[in-house]
């Protein structure tokens, strides 16, 4: 049994869902593992991980939408607010999705399904430098 750990730095363009899968598929291909387990880790409170749909992207716009309903902004509705108005919100938000995921390895690539992409989802309106834990574990 072999493990890896990895930690890469994600710079988003504020706030939305940003595709993450190539740079993790990038790394997971340096290891020659064959089968494992990848935990991928956001070392972050106001920003987290999804499993979602690549293919249209109507589907992260509805998701984003469906939050903002959610969680609105509004400045004087939280009583954390020192760094702005997105920043409660920012947090509600990712205490609702998730930090950590985990996904298979098979074959030496990520179990993902056809459909499926890793994001990083940005809950702060400006852009940030975001960093990612990956720990992979197999053979």
């Amino acid at each position: 049994m072999r493990q890896a750990q990895h930690e890469i730095s994600i710079r988003t363009r504020g706030k939305g869902l940003h595709d993450v899968t190539l740079d993790i598929s990038d790394w997971i291909r340096e290891q020659a593992i064959a089968a494992g387990l990848l935990t991928i880790f956001i070392k972050h409170t106001s920003a987290s991980l999804l499993v979602q749909e690549n293919a249209d992207p109507d589907v992260l716009a509805d998701l984003d939408a469906f939050l903002d309903r959610l969680v609105p902004t509004e400045l004087g509705s939280y009583r954390h607010s020192a760094e702005g108005a997105d920043d409660m919100p920012a947090h509600i938000r990712a205490a609702l999705t998730q930090t950590q995921l985990s996904i298979p390895i098979v074959e030496a690539r990520m179990g993902l399904g056809v459909w499926q992409a890793i994001y990083l989802y940005e809950h702060r309106v400006r852009p940030h430098a975001r960093s990612l834990l990956l720990h992979l574990i197999g053979e």
